[in-house]
Parts: structure tokens; sequence; C-alpha cells
């Protein structure tokens, strides 16, 4: 084989900008990544998760053949068909023997990163019939998820800036320079921050951090944590005690506008300001400003979600993206249309659109503490008393994908007993044996990056400007290696009884299934195009997506295709029973006492935060060692105030201890952080025994997660509460 030096473009699926990437390529090894200047939506941008992409490719800890646990215990490794023959003989009979509740699933961060991960697990779930689904959406977003389901009707409808047009950007949340965005797909953000400053727009950061993001804006409040819903609650307030509330065009498509003013009534700024730590008058202004600017948006992300009134915060960032007649406007929020997505409907001549089935939560709850399940999935924070807890219809085996809950998750220690003591079986698909999938008696490794082809079917629903891309595998397929497709699709065949059969015939299923729904004639299966079942299924979504393209038309435009700015899309967007956008919807209103309670609560002396890191995603790029050190460390960060209150110095290792117990950390002394606030960030703890990854192991850092209980959840999403956290913080002995 020719070793000559190529290049190649591949989308980078390493954080939710989707970057487009070049590669240099020798022979079958990545040896360089640059940014794509051809690429229509990312123009040459790259940031270093994405000049890594060789180094994480070619990670000589990533698992290459399976691992199948030996009788003596121990993991070796195993033949592809050894190892669905034991998930074949496994799943089935405890399914059989106990039901489909006794085996969970568990879904992780990087499974939106690949074509397969996003394709296959609903079917996986279908063939499991459980309703024991947890994912890292109740440790992330799923508030937004909740918010947008009660308001809309539909909870993956959800609203981003116009970041290239909006003259007024208020953040909450958030900090996209170090994030690279987060349910806001925007290659370069921080390029669109600069460019809304240039043209004179303004930028406000609500943070108690003064980030990289914050630093570049016209105006940064240091909120206490946890306040988010109650500074947002005060502003919405003042829009409607001072007529500053305009929706617009938007006006003719809400409901309860006058039950929201009588909602918010008690969240005067003056109510509030006390347990926000910020004046009457500042949240008076964030305001008027937002009403005042040409257009503006709201954004909110997980330092407002991963907290105690999650839910309502994210209501609330679109209840002021509503009041100030933003919400579906250029230069608002406004809803992306992907490729893939369903196309528009079509309202009937001189007739409104037909009302939807709206969102419902609670439709049923989890065994042990009743939890009541958001879109399907129950709190990960739930996880391990589901596994160790005896009783009808614990679960007994466990199917986890690209998931790393003992670290991810409230209370590693207790699932990590509840992993190793308590399951009849348990699968992983990772590349790495890390301290979830080291308890796992099958382990599936997908192949690296650069063997697979990449398409962003979550990413591109949340992009701010609307345009699809496809990059198939810059590298062939590695001997001994399986295509990530066929190991989600033979897992399906071995847990459905359906063990030997083709792997296309999952695909062939899925394919029937989807034209079947969309009425479309059944030859149209004769006529899809590419060279493996998920190409063949994207290129059937995009010929019924609402742009009627092909898979041949993106293999012509290897850099994308531009579909255009985003565009109003109320009401055709909505799925409530009403048929209008819902501003105060029952479970929203029945927890608002809840929000008034918090008025007169007393704020702990320090509570702790997280925080985001550029050369990091949560806990699965910890072992590439072009991204370690440097900025990408776990220190505990203090305001010089209180490390001189509590004897603290700089560079000491420090105790951390809350309700779900204590974790040593180096301190690192900053007035980055405000005072009465520490900040630790999160996926760090790589020193359980048992795995096999190097150089996460040599910097473990310290799991912030072990510090939370698992107690404390947002009710309505059943998210984890992970900022916020009040915390004792002493010298270590």
């Amino acid at each position: 084989m020719s070793h000559a030096s190529r290049t190649a473009p591949r989308i980078c699926p390493l954080c939710e900008a989707t970057c487009g990437l070049t590669l240099t390529i020798e022979g079958t090894t990545v040896t360089g990544a640059r940014g794509d200047r051809d690429d229509i939506f990312s123009r040459g941008f790259i940031c270093p998760k994405g000049a890594s992409f060789g180094g994480l490719d070619a990670d000589p800890d990533r698992l290459r053949v399976p691992l199948v646990r030996g009788e003596d215990g121990e993991l070796r490794e195993a033949s592809w068909d050894e190892a669905f023959d034991r998930i074949a003989a496994r799943i089935p009979a405890l399914v059989e023997a106990h039901g489909p509740q006794a085996v969970g699933v568990v879904l992780g961060n990087p499974n939106v990163h690949t074509m397969a991960g996003s394709l296959y697990p609903p079917l996986l779930l279908a063939a499991l019939r459980t309703r024991n689904v947890f994912t890292a959406s109740t440790l992330d977003q799923m508030p937004k998820h909740v918010s947008s389901g009660l308001l809309f009707g539909d909870a993956n409808a959800i609203p981003v800036p116009d970041l290239d047009r909006t003259d007024h950007l208020l953040l909450i949340g958030a900090n996209p320079l170090e994030s690279n965005g987060s349910l806001c797909t925007a290659p370069d953000f921080p390029g669109r921050l600069r460019a809304l400053r240039r043209r004179g727009g303004t930028l406000t950061v609500i943070d108690p951090r003064r980030t990289r993001t914050a630093r570049l804006a016209d105006r940064h409040v240091a909120i206490r944590p946890g306040a988010d819903a109650l500074l947002l609650a005060a502003m919405a307030h003042v829009l409607l005690e001072e007529k500053l509330a305009d929706p617009g065009v938007l006006a003719e498509h809400l409901e309860g506008a006058d039950e929201l003013a009588v909602a918010l009534a008690d969240f005067t700024p003056d109510a509030v300001a006390a347990a926000c730590d910020v004046d009457a008058a500042t949240i008076t202004a964030l305001a008027r400003e937002l009403a005042a600017a040409p257009t503006a948006a709201v954004y909110g992300r997980i330092g407002s979600c991963t907290v105690e009134h999650g839910t309502l915060a994210s209501w609330l960032v679109d209840v002021l993206n509503i009041l100030t007649g933003n919400l579906d406007r250029p230069g608002g929020a406004l809803f992306p249309l992907s490729a893939t997505a369903r196309a528009p409907r079509e309202a009937t001549p001189g007739k409104a659109f037909a009302p939807g089935k709206g969102f419902a939560l609670g439709r049923w709850a989890s065994r042990v503490s009743g939890h009541p399940e958001a879109k399907g999935e129950l709190p990960t924070a739930a996880l391990a008393e589901e596994i160790e807890t005896p009783g009808e219809g614990r679960i007994r085996a466990l199917v986890v994908l690209a998931a790393n809950p003992v670290l991810s998750a409230p209370d590693g220690d207790r699932l990590d007993a509840a992993l190793a003591g308590h399951l009849d079986f348990m699968v992983s698909v990772d590349p790495y044996l890390n301290e979830t999938s080291r308890h796992a008696d099958v382990v599936l490794p997908p192949p690296p990056p650069s063997q697979s082809a990449h398409f962003d079917f979550a990413f591109n629903s949340f992009a701010v400007h609307n345009q699809v891309r496809y990059t198939p595998a810059p590298v062939p397929l590695e001997d001994g290696r399986m295509d990530e497709s066929e190991i989600h699709a033979r897992l399906i065949l071995a847990v459905s009884g359906m063990h030997g059969a083709p792997p296309s015939a999952v695909d062939d299923l899925a394919i029937t299934t989807a034209i079947t729904k969309a009425g479309a004639p059944k030859e149209l299966a004769d006529e899809l195009t590419g060279g493996s079942g998920p190409e063949r299924r994207l290129d059937l979504m995009l010929r019924l997506g609402p742009y009627g393209l092909t898979l041949e038309q993106l293999l012509a435009h290897p850099h994308g295709i531009d579909l255009g700015p985003l565009k109003p899309r109320v009401p055709e967007i909505l799925r409530t029973r009403s048929g209008r956008v819902e501003l105060l919807p029952a479970p929203i209103a029945a927890d608002l006492p809840r929000l008034r309670r918090a008025l007169g609560d007393r704020p702990a002396p320090l509570v702790l935060v997280g925080r985001r890191h550029l050369r990091s995603n949560n806990s699965w790029m910890h072992n590439v060692v072009s991204l370690s050190g440097g900025s990408n460390v776990c220190t505990l960060q203090v305001h010089p105030d209180d490390a001189a209150r509590l004897g603290l110095v700089d560079g000491a290792t420090v105790r951390i201890e809350s309700a779900g117990g204590g974790i040593e950390a180096p301190a690192e002394i900053t007035d980055t952080v405000r005072s009465g606030v520490v900040s630790l960030p999160h996926g760090w703890g790589h020193s359980r025994p048992g795995t096999r990854m190097a150089v996460a192991a040599a910097h473990p850092g310290a799991n912030v997660n072990q510090l939370l209980d698992g107690t404390l959840l947002d009710p309505l999403s059943g998210t984890a509460v992970l900022n916020a956290i009040p915390v004792t913080v002493t010298p270590s002995p």
C-alpha cells in the first residue's frame, strides 16, 4: 500500500460545533488536522480538540477487538462472533425469566457524535421493550427538552439564538468560548461573538465566574449560583409591569399571557435581589436593555440547567424571548430546519394547523423512588438504586452505549459497587476500558473516527444556519475491526432473538418502517443509494426531508450545501394540544411555588459550580496526550477572600466535602470566581483500578460528582443538581 500523503475532509465529531476538518493521511494514519477553509459552515475554524484528531484516532489504549469475561472473572480478547454469541445467550434468557424491565439501557454523550449512535439506539430500545432508559440528558440538557415540550408541544423543538444577525445577546450559565456551544451548533462561536461586538451589538453574560466569554462581554453579572430562574422571572416581571412586553406577530399564537403576569407578580427585582445577589437596578436594566434592542436573543445552557430550578430557568429563557418579540424572528431565537427533519406540515388554505398531541410528563415512574419519566427517560441519578434494590423489576442486565456514568453521574462509588455486585450481565459499546466498561461481561469497541463516515443527525437540528454536510470514512476499516453500525445492528439482533440474521436486516426493517410511516411508495426503497445501511437510511431521510435532497448530492458537495439562514417556523412547529404557544403550562405553574419559596432561602456560605475546558469534553477525551496539561487541569478555583478566610494556599491540596462524600484537589486561588463560590471541572476521577487509559490515569483528578448523593433533582426533568451545591473546604491534613 502506498504511504504517499493525501488529504480528506472530515466533520469533527469531538464537540457540538461540528467544524469541517482537512485531515492529512499517510497510508492509513492521520498525521495532521487543520480547519477546512472550504467548509460552508465552519470556514476553516478549528479548536484544540479538532487539531488533536490524529492523536485521539491513534490512541494506543483504544480497544481493537472485543473483550469477554472468562470463568476466572477476567476480561480477555475474543472474536466478534464469540462476543455476540455470549450476548444472545444471556440477555434474551434474562428477559424471558424476569421480563423486559430487567434490562436497563444507558446512553452516553458520545452517541450523538456518531452516525451509528444516532440511528440504532431507538431500534435497540424498541427491541428490548424496556422503560429503564437512562441517558446523559438528565445530567445536562433535559430541562430544555421539558420546557420546550411544555411550551411548544415538541421536546426537540429548541430555538437557538440567531447569532449572525442579532443586536443583543444575553447568555446565562453558558461559556461558549470554552464549550464551543451546546444546544446551539455554531462553529467559531468566539468569532461570531466578536462579530456581534464589531457590528455594534451588545453581549451580556450572567455567570458566577468571569469566564473567557464573560471577559468578552459588555456587561458581566456575577449572579449567585442556582438563582438563574429567580433573576429571569424578575426580568419577565419588569417587562410585564412596565408594559415593555411586545410579542409582535407571535401574539396571535400565544395562550396564557394574562395568567403569566399573575404567576410572576411576586418576583419583583426588589424581591429577588438578595437571593440572586444582584441589585434590583441591575435586574431592571437587564430587562429594559433586552426590550429596547432592535433584535435580541436570550440563551441559557448547562449552568442554568443543572440547578434546582433548571426547567423553570429554561422555560423563562424562552418566556423572555417571547415577551420581547424575539422568538421566531430573524435576529432573535429561531427553530432550525435540518435536512433530515420531517417535512413541514402544510396548513389547509384558510384554516389553522391542526393541534398536536402535546407533551406529557410522568407517563410512568421509576420502581424504587417513583421518579417520573421525562421524554421517555428516568434520572441517571437513580440508576444505582434500580440495580441494587431487590424486588420485581430490578435491573439485572445493563446495556451501556458510549457512557461512563461511574464518573458522570452522582455518587459514582455507589454505582461502581452496584455494577460490580448486583448485575447478572452487562454489555458496553465503548472504545476504552474505562471506569464503567471495566464492569462489563462483554465490551464491543467501535473503530476510531477516521474509519467511520459522519453525519450530524442531532446537531444539525440546533445549527445557527441551515446547512447539510456528509463525509465518508477517510480511512478504510482496519482488518479485525467492525464498523460501529454493524456492532449496533448485531447487538439489536442478539438481544431480540434474531441472532445470526444479517445486520442488513435491521436497516431494511428501519427503511420499510420509515417509508410506511411517511406514506411514501414502497418502491422508494429500491431507489436509495449508498454502500451501507446507514448511508441508505440517510438517503431516505434526505429524500423525505424538507429540502428533498439525496445522498448523491451530498457526496457531490464534500464541503457541504448551504440551505440558507434560519427562518420563522411558527405556527407550523407547534405540536401543543391547543395549537398555540402555551406560556404557562400546568406543570410549570405547579412548580412556581417552589421557586417562590426560594426567595426566603438563606444562601450557603460556600457553593460549588462546575466549569468547562476548551481542551476537554466530559470524561471521554482525557486520554489524549496533546490535550492533557496546560489549562486542562482539575483544580478547585477559590476566590482570594475565601482562601484567606479558610486558610487555603495556592497549589496546596484541599479537602472538599458535601452530602455525597469528600474529595481532594489542588487549590487554584483566582478572582475569576466570585466570593462564596468554588469551581471544579466535570469528568475527572480516573483513579479506579482495572481501567486501561494510561494518560488519564497519570493525571486522574477528582470526581466532582462524588460530592453528590443523587437525591437532589430538578423535579420536572429529573436532572441531577450538579451546580450550586453547598460544600465545605478545608486544608488537607
